[in-house]
């Protein structure tokens, strides 16, 4: 007699809070919680995407639970569970997430029907059970020989890959389908597997999912009915219990075991590859970009080119060489140079500045060698890290010329005219990165408060001026709210709401695009990850954010919109026309008196580096006088020296209230 084992089982169908609105749990919570149960694999099938495939990926990478890829795939006819076997099975199923996103008008919906598996499904398995799957579909409405020929198409796209999953529970319902897809499966000769559908990590989540069905319908709590959760065995089970639900079944156990270990695909091995910007007949990217430097440094510097300029040029060239980034900074300087060739203005922020390498190729205006930077701040040999560079642009149509540029001349198959945004075409090697747009306290408030069946009004009224802060900090406000709309916050309703909220925050609510962030690929970045249309015509997003595409290795380009470049972009002709004086931003005089006298007056609107509150409230006491000055004002206001109260003590030793004092004389010459 053949005994079902709790080793023999692993969880195959199990969502996250990235299904939006039909997971309560994060993928971090899963991992965790699988490995409390003693799990040694754990699959993560999101509906639609692979949102959370990086965040599952990266928080199990350095624990003994094995993360396997899938995604809940939604056709005309129904949803099948598609499993990642090898790379070639990513691929494939990323081109299907974006080939489904890509066919709606309409933002977050998805166009797919069986028919776009013909052909696309090597290295991809399938469960063809659940809830929700077509044969499912067909038998919840008695066309059994329907759902007969339905499982025979799938045995046609998937041959031995496909199995038909089923789960064991105390409603009448879930009892109900496996038994009816139990029996179909022994007529079609597919084999069983055994399942959980998962759709949060510990029990009590299970009144989350509740709430995010009820706003995902649109209907609230009481009238939920049978899509409310009757039990908690939607949760992650131990192994152990499911062993003891499925003892009858022990080969459709020992089936999920066997499944994960043709699973052999791993998130660390998406094949990406940056794209190699086009470089003249018979020269290396590292020979063109040693080229270009020194044909901008002879610019910059003058010639010949002092010693120190030279040994800071080698060094650097040295150290991009070694960790292969030369194409970077050559497609980074083509950027530039299409800004400048369209009379764009552009300009590189942040630790870039500490690069002669950059200063040469102009991509940022500050003299690296001059000031003294240190280079090892932007690059090193032992960060291991991809340099960051920001480019500042005009907001606005200025901008998105630049955007649209890259995806002609990275895109691969996207071809729109210069000045016509199009919607990138199946295949582009660009998109933008995507923005995890979060449950914050109010949006939670209102969500929540329609599921508990609130009025409008009643909502409107509670949510009305609630800050970012926590809702025990400020309960006598809330508690307030709560009397002005009719509401009994003592109640035990009201009671859920608050917990309910407080259970949301933080989990994500839709996808967004990042702001500047473009993600960049040497051939088909739909073959990488899922992209999606952006609600901008002529942009794509990829369904990661900007620290998963980080951790996985792929390389971001932020091209940043600045309302006040955008002022200068207008200011710079109006000065030509009016008083003959052709401005050159990076020429301008460093020490204008009448400059810095309206800086010490705080008078600095629409300068963005120094225009915020704590900036201008500090411009007056430190009152700069010199470049310096400004470096050290920016400096000073940053989130280390005000967490640190440095300001403060700064402010009264420069001015002389306060003596300096040195830890060592070693210190007083710095």
């Amino acid at each position: 007699m053949v005994v079902a084992l709790a080793a023999d089982y692993v969880e195959l169908r199990c969502r996250s809070a990235f299904s939006f609105l039909e997971g309560g749990s994060l993928p971090e919570e899963l991992v965790e919680r699988a490995l409390e149960l003693g799990y040694s694999s754990l699959a993560l099938a999101d509906r639609n995407g692979l949102y959370g495939a990086p965040r599952f990926w990266k928080s199990a990478r350095e624990t003994p639970l094995r993360s396997l890829v899938g995604a809940e795939v939604e056709f005309r006819e129904g949803r099948l569970l598609l499993l990642v076997a090898s790379r070639g099975g990513y691929r494939r199923l990323c081109r299907l997430l974006t080939l489904g996103h890509s066919r709606s008008p309409i933002k977050g919906e998805f166009q797919l029907s069986l028919a776009d598996l013909e052909g696309e499904t090597g290295g991809l398995l399938c469960l063809a059970g659940g809830p929700f799957s077509p044969i499912t579909n067909d038998l919840r409405y008695g066309r059994t020989t329907q759902a007969r020929q339905r499982a025979r198409v799938l045995h046609r796209l998937f041959g031995k890959r496909l199995w038909i999953d089923i789960q064991r529970s105390r409603n009448l319902r879930v009892e109900r389908r496996s038994r009816a897809l139990t029996d179909l499966a022994e007529a079609v000769h597919l084999p069983l597997v055994a399942s959980g559908d998962v759709a949060f990590a510990r029990p009590e989540s299970r009144a989350l999912v509740d709430l995010f069905s009820s706003i995902r319908l649109g209907r609230p709590l009481a009238e939920l009915g049978r899509d409310a959760f009757s039990n908690t065995e939607q949760c992650l089970t131990d192994p152990r219990l499911m062993a003891e639900r499925f003892r009858d079944l022990p080969e459709a156990l020992r089936q999920s075991r066997e499944i994960a270990e043709q699973l052999e695909f791993r998130m660390g091995d998406l094949g990406y590859r940056f794209p190699e910007c086009p470089v003249p007949p018979g020269a290396s990217s590292l020979q063109y970009l040693r080229e270009l430097t020194l044909e901008g440094a002879t610019r910059r510097y003058g010639s010949p080119l002092s010693s120190r300029v030279q040994s800071q040029l080698q060094h650097e060239l040295t150290i991009i060489g070694k960790l292969g980034l030369e194409g970077y900074f050559l497609i980074v300087h083509d950027i530039v140079q299409f800004c400048r060739n369209a009379e764009i203005l552009v300009q590189g922020r942040g630790s870039a500045a500490n690069s002669a390498v950059c200063y040469s190729l102009g991509i940022t205006a500050v003299d690296a060698v001059g000031m003294d930077l240190l280079f090892e701040r932007f690059l090193s040999e032992e960060r291991g890290e991809w340099p960051d560079i920001d480019l500042d642009l005009p907001s606005g149509a200025q901008r998105e010329k630049v955007i649209q540029y890259l995806y002609r001349r990275y895109g691969g198959s996207h071809r729109a005219p210069a000045d016509v945004p199009q919607a990138p075409t199946v295949g582009s090697g660009v998109a933008m990165t995507a923005n995890v747009i979060t449950y914050r306290r109010r949006s939670a408030l209102r969500e929540a408060a329609k599921g508990f069946g609130l009025s409008p009004l009643q909502v409107d009224r509670i949510s009305r001026d609630l800050g970012r802060q926590g809702l025990a900090a400020s309960e006598g406000s809330l508690a307030e709210r709560f009397m002005e709309a009719g509401v009994d916050l003592n109640s035990r309703r009201m009671q859920l709401l608050v917990r309910a909220v407080e259970s949301m925050e933080g989990l994500p609510r839709h996808l967004g695009q990042h702001s500047g962030g473009m993600i960049l690929s040497a051939g088909r970045l739909d073959e990488v990850v899922p992209l999606e249309p952006a609600a901008m015509p002529g942009r794509s997003v990829v369904q990661w954010d900007k620290e998963d595409c980080a951790d996985l290795g792929l390389i971001k380009i932020d091209l940043l919109g600045l309302g006040m470049l955008a002022v200068l972009e207008r200011t710079i002709p109006l000065v030509r026309e009016t008083s003959g004086v052709d401005l050159d931003l990076a020429r301008l005089p460093p020490d204008d008196p009448k400059t810095y006298a309206m800086i010490q007056k705080a008078d600095t609107v629409g300068v963005f580096q120094i225009e915020s509150r704590a900036q201008m409230a500090t411009l007056p006491r430190l009152k700069p006088a010199t470049f310096y000055d400004l470096v050290v004002e920016v400096a000073l206001i940053r989130p280390g020296p005000i967490v640190g109260k440095m300001v403060h003590p700064y402010l009264n030793r420069r001015s002389g209230r306060e003596p300096v004092r040195y830890p060592h004389p070693s210190l007083e010459p710095l």
